[in-house]
């Protein structure tokens, strides 16, 4: 083989071999894992706060007080708002500070834009008149200035005791209504009355109680 034909191979060789070490190299490298990008702004909140206990007010007049372990603002999300997974306690304000009401739950929405609260599981109101009121669940509009819920409720006065799955009323809960109730009376029914006495029932008439029987004189046979 002539020296031309020499380098010619040669060349070839070198060649070939640069480009195996290139493959290998290739073959060797490792990928790197990466992650697609998130979209969906609405899992993203604006503000999350912990150990929370603070003053809420509108148009410069306190409306309530907030105590929660965690305090979620999710403007992205539609509708807007608020949430409490932690559960929530809340004191209801008049417009001259005086506690209106107790309000807690487990977990609760606030939707702002709408200005409607969502409260869910072991939901109690306690008022100043006395009032005690307990759910799964119940809805606070603040524009309509109500409250109701579609769930089992049992509401107590001093007066009477009412259950019942449908319940509404103002938001002082001073005039509420409760239908398909379960039962109505008023305090002192089942105390140790002499007689009977019915019930005042908002949705159906009970009575409640049993009348005493009447006292029979014994007579006894006497022997001389």
């Amino acid at each position: 083989m002539s020296l031309s034909g020499r380098c010619g191979m040669y060349v070839l060789l070198l060649l070939a071999g640069c480009c195996l070490v290139v493959m290998v190299a290739a073959c060797s490298e490792e990928k790197e894992h990466t992650a697609p990008a998130i979209l969906a702004r609405d899992s993203v909140p604006m503000m999350v706060t912990y150990g929370v206990n603070t003053l809420i007010s509108d148009s410069g007049v306190i409306k309530y007080r907030i105590v929660t372990e965690k305090w979620e603002v999710n403007t992205v999300r539609q509708p807007s708002r608020w949430i409490f997974e932690k559960g929530i306690f809340l004191e209801q304000f008049d417009k001259t500070l005086h506690v209106e009401s107790y309000i807690q739950c487990d977990t609760a929405y606030y939707y702002d834009v709408e200005r409607l609260w969502e409260l869910h599981g072991r939901v109690k109101i306690f008022t100043k008149n006395g009032l005690r009121f307990s759910s799964e669940e119940l809805f606070w509009d603040e524009h309509e200035h109500e409250v109701y819920s579609n769930r089992f409720s049992h509401l107590v006065t001093d007066e009477r005791e009412l259950q019942g799955n449908r319940f509404k009323s103002d938001e002082n809960m001073t005039k509420y209504d409760v239908t398909n109730t379960k039962g109505s009376f008023k305090k002192g029914d089942f105390g140790d009355s002499d007689q009977g006495k019915k019930s005042e029932n908002d949705s159906a008439a009970l009575t409640w109680g049993r009348r005493p029987a009447t006292p029979m004189r014994t007579r006894t046979n006497n022997n001389p």
